[in-house]
């Protein structure tokens, strides 16, 4: 998935993005802490399950098409007088279930379709896995007072995380983060996506602010633009 087609995705336009990075950069002011939000298309290829998914399927229709196999054969017998030769149901069952497989593989490319066939539980730490990687990426975890949140949102997984560094941690228990995490992921769901990404920023700001006041040295450490992070191109 692509920069464009991703921001299509989530309809958000150029002066929506703007907002969003003017939303961090006021949230930043009231704190010595740095705010990163970023988004993903997916956070895992998850290409096990969908081979294994398109496989299963694909072996499931072979075997309801047996009943029918010599309704096959005689569709071939037309083209060879009635005199077909053995080998040639064997080759179209083969045929048929690589097609079957490279059209489904392809198939499970569809985000909906994607959610229904990946455990629960593998999507869940797919995305908690990438964030913990992206808070090192983005040098979240190395500002100067180690006050650096992320706002991770994994498009189609459906989920958000907010990880904090380690000098917010103790102070503001983790369940606080949930909770904001929770309501951002209300708010994707009902497409109020802008106002998702603006009301995580402000409450994070805000418990930001009330722990971590600003004081007179408070340089930008990190990133205020929503940043998109593209892991993987499928065809």
């Amino acid at each position: 998935m692509t920069y464009k087609s991703l921001i299509r995705k989530l309809k958000l336009k150029n002066e929506d993005l703007e907002e969003i990075k003017a939303a961090v950069q006021k949230a930043e002011t009231a704190t010595t802490g740095e705010i990163v939000v970023a988004v993903a298309p997916e956070s895992e290829h998850y290409s096990f399950w969908e081979l294994l998914f398109a496989n299963v399927f694909s072996a499931l229709v072979i075997f309801a098409m047996f009943p029918f196999s010599e309704k096959i054969k005689g569709l071939y017998s037309i083209l060879y007088w009635r005199n077909e030769p053995s080998w040639i149901l064997p080759i179209f069952f083969i045929i048929t279930y690589l097609c079957l497989v490279i059209i489904t593989f392809y198939l499970t490319n569809i985000a909906a379709l994607d959610r229904l066939i990946i455990p629960r539980a593998e999507r869940r730490l797919a995305v908690t896995n990438r964030a913990f990687r992206l808070f090192t990426e983005t040098n979240v975890y190395c500002t100067k007072e180690h006050t650096g949140i992320l706002i991770f949102v994994s498009y189609m997984e459906h989920q958000v995380r907010i990880l904090a560094d380690k000098g917010i941690s103790d102070k503001i228990s983790q369940d606080m983060w949930n909770m904001i995490a929770d309501e951002m992921s209300d708010n994707l769901k009902n497409k109020n996506i802008k106002l998702a990404f603006i009301n995580a920023v402000e409450k994070c700001g805000q418990l930001l602010a009330d722990n971590f006041p600003n004081h007179q040295e408070n340089p930008n450490e990190l990133s205020d633009g929503l940043i998109i992070v593209i892991l993987i191109v499928k065809i």
